[in-house]
């Protein structure tokens, strides 16, 4: 089980960190696959800008805490991403649901768990290292 949590965070975390890499280099096309358009020079850089700090340190700290066993690395994506998450059901209250609104829900809620859970067992696991 951990074998497959580790890895699953692992391999989430470089598939985070390449959508953040993607912004910074390309924002205009990465961000269309979001519903994010840029409206000129300053549109482009607050994508390059808060969407590459926001995927690049979510999956920075993603593969990094599963790499290193270090699952106080993995709370940072879980409260980034619980934040979004958050946002975007105060939205589906305060503006009505639209087609598809559950899927980046449903990414980021599988984070969130993903990060939690591996941060809970990677804690457990270092505990009964430093036992020994």
């Amino acid at each position: 089980m951990r074998f497959v949590l580790t890895a699953l965070l692992f391999v989430g975390g470089l598939i985070y960190a390449v959508m953040g890499l993607n912004f910074l280099y390309q924002p205009g096309s990465a961000a269309t696959g979001f519903g994010l358009v840029a409206d000129g020079v300053p549109g482009l850089s607050t994508l390059r800008a808060d969407m590459t700090a926001f995927f690049l340190l979510s999956g920075v700290c993603m593969f990094w805490g599963a790499w290193r066993r270090q699952g106080d690395l993995l709370l940072v994506p879980a409260a980034l991403f619980g934040i979004a998450f958050l946002g975007r059901l105060i939205n589906v209250i305060a503006e009505g649901a639209t087609p598809g609104f559950w899927q980046p829900m449903l990414i980021e809620a599988v984070t969130v768990a993903l990060c939690v859970a591996g941060n809970r067992m990677l804690l457990h696991h270092r505990i009964e290292e430093i036992a020994d």
